[in-house]
């Protein structure tokens, strides 16, 4: 049964990284998710309260940042509030309409159409879908440091 548990919580470990990138991957909650995992498997005694205390607050920071930041990247560049939800509806939907380059073309073409609907010409609205992947990109990065820093953690409490 050792195995098997390290197998899962390296497994939830993957994923959690990966959902990183590509954003309908649970992620963040896959690595939370590997701590129960470990507990179950073989001890809590290990997590005291600083330990849930600090994994708790990176998650919710990740939860807020990760739409934060994106949407900073769009309002950045000029983007309007339909943009910014265009952007949010094509991270959502692109990967499921054209997989791998929906995960770029999707919040990328959902921030145009969103600031073309809001009235913006062509230009603006291409910089302001521009600015929706510098979000996106801005988000992956600070979601990979703070993911990695829960597993680094993680093991520095075992």
């Amino acid at each position: 049964m050792e195995i098997v548990g390290w197998i899962l919580v390296i497994a939830l470990f993957v994923v959690g990284i990966a959902g990183a990138v590509y954003p309908i991957l649970p992620g963040v909650v896959a690595i939370y998710a590997a701590f129960f995992v470990y507990g179950f498997f073989f001890t809590f005694s290990h997590f005291g309260f600083w330990f849930w205390f600090i994994q708790t607050t990176i998650l919710v920071v990740i939860f807020i940042a990760d739409y934060a930041v994106s949407a900073w990247g769009v309002k950045k560049f000029g983007g309007s509030k339909a943009s910014v939800w265009g952007s949010i509806i094509g991270l959502i939907f692109g990967p499921f309409v054209i997989p791998v380059a929906g995960l770029l073309a999707g919040p990328f073409l959902g921030a145009v159409a969103g600031e073309m609907i809001a009235g913006s010409d062509l230009n603006k609205s291409l910089k302001v879908g521009w600015g929706s992947l510098v979000g996106l990109f801005s988000g992956i990065v600070m979601k990979l440091f703070l993911q990695v820093l829960m597993i680094v953690l993680f093991f520095i409490w075992i």
